[in-house]
């Protein structure tokens, strides 16, 4: 079942910032694609070592990394802007935050689609 939902979830993950909600969420729109390409197959990983914990804790582990990951995407950002773009650690915690979010967000997926898929066979 793991090997049907973590892709899935990283093709999700790839279709939606390329529809433009990562650029919705905040995220810049020069490489708001960019981050997901990067992130998902971190994301893969990710999934591939949570699924041997136990379910879970799995996925709050990979919810509270989103959750976090966002935050700090959220907070370069509003850094970065109130600085006119001269804070050089505030616009990297926006770009490694937002890949974070995708990577914690595909994990996150994935772990859910595993345990929906492994409760119906």
């Amino acid at each position: 079942m793991k090997f049907i939902s973590i892709p899935t979830a990283a093709v999700l993950i790839l279709a939606l910032s390329h529809l433009g909600l990562t650029n919705a969420l905040g995220a810049h729109h020069f490489w708001s694609a960019k981050v997901a390409w990067i992130g998902a197959p971190i994301g893969m990983v990710i999934a591939l070592i949570l699924t041997r914990l136990p379910a879970t804790f799995g996925i709050l582990l990979s919810l509270a990394g989103a959750i976090i990951a966002g935050a700090t995407a959220h907070y370069g950002k509003l850094q970065f802007a109130a600085s006119y773009a001269e804070d050089r650690l505030a616009g990297q915690l926006w770009y490694f935050g937002w890949i974070a979010t995708a990577a914690t967000a595909t994990a996150l997926i994935a772990l859910v689609l595993y345990q929906i898929l492994a409760s119906r066979v």
